[in-house]
């Protein structure tokens, strides 16, 4: 009986040795180890986060309804009668690898993974090493990747992104498209500090326009109490005028009474 005791408690231990030089390898460091191919990995997903498993992601879920959703429209189904499921995670992400540098990605929530001979899979990790990963693959801008690499890593649990997401938005150094991207997730990111770098980016003049003009838009599709006085504030103030035509448009979306007063008045004063 002892001795089945001391088995236990070492299988235990060897389990436990195994679990912590995986994770003392980064994510970034696996990824890098892996053969070409698909390299798949999965970390937990933050709550309000819903998938079918393939095409179908929606995000800021409360009781039943989903302010967000993106709809992969070019999945190619081959049975109208598939029941698809409504999972509240995992995020599993697809990389594909090509040269030893990863040129694609592919994200879902929920469902399982297809059993296949070639893909590697990395298994389940943690969202800190996750989003750490997936924004310096965005912040490296080495392929189509890079541009996709931001949305999995907002929908993580646990983590804050979004002083990382401004570093990016402000890099001239990487590309107007991923630059964008980075801008659009910051204004979907919860509290005032996202919308305050959102007005930060606006008012720096020396931000290329596009990503500035994005800024604003990102500011509309703040809850209204957080945008609208921003959003007025850009157009009373700006010295740019076609940055403060564009505050003006979507203020003129947003149906507030306070954009209402603020129309009256430039259109009478002398």
């Amino acid at each position: 009986m002892k001795n089945r005791a001391s088995c236990v408690v070492r299988g235990a231990w060897l389990l436990a040795l195994a679990a912590s030089s995986a994770t003392a390898q980064t994510l970034e460091k696996r990824v890098a180890g892996a053969p070409d191919g698909s390299v798949r990995f999965s970390f937990a997903a933050r709550p309000g986060v819903y998938g079918n498993g393939r095409n179908s992601i929606s995000w800021d879920c409360d009781k039943g309804n989903c302010h967000n959703r993106q709809v992969d429209d070019n999945w190619n189904t081959d049975h109208d009668d598939w029941d698809a499921p409504c999972d509240s995670g995992p995020v599993r992400v697809a990389l594909n690898k090509s040269g030893g540098r990863v040129t694609n990605l592919r994200v879902y929530v929920g469902g399982e993974w297809r059993a296949s001979t070639s893909a590697t899979d990395l298994g389940t990790v943690g969202t800190k090493d996750a989003t750490g990963y997936l924004l310096g693959l965005a912040a490296r801008d080495e392929s189509s990747a890079a541009e996709k690499a931001i949305f999995p890593a907002v929908l993580a649990d646990s983590v804050t992104i979004w002083p990382d997401l401004l570093k990016i938005a402000k890099d001239e150094k990487i590309s107007r498209k991923v630059r964008r991207s980075s801008v659009f997730w910051l204004g979907q990111a919860a509290g005032d500090a996202a919308t305050r770098g959102l007005t930060d980016l606006v008012e720096d003049g020396g931000q290329d326009r596009e990503v500035r003009e994005s800024a604003v838009f990102a500011l509309s599709q703040r809850p209204r109490d957080e945008g609208v006085p921003v959003l007025i504030k850009i157009a009373k103030e700006n010295k740019d005028p076609d940055l403060r035509r564009k505050a003006i448009f979507w203020l003129g979306q947003s149906d507030d009474p306070r954009a209402l007063s603020l129309f009256e008045e430039l259109l009478t004063k002398p």
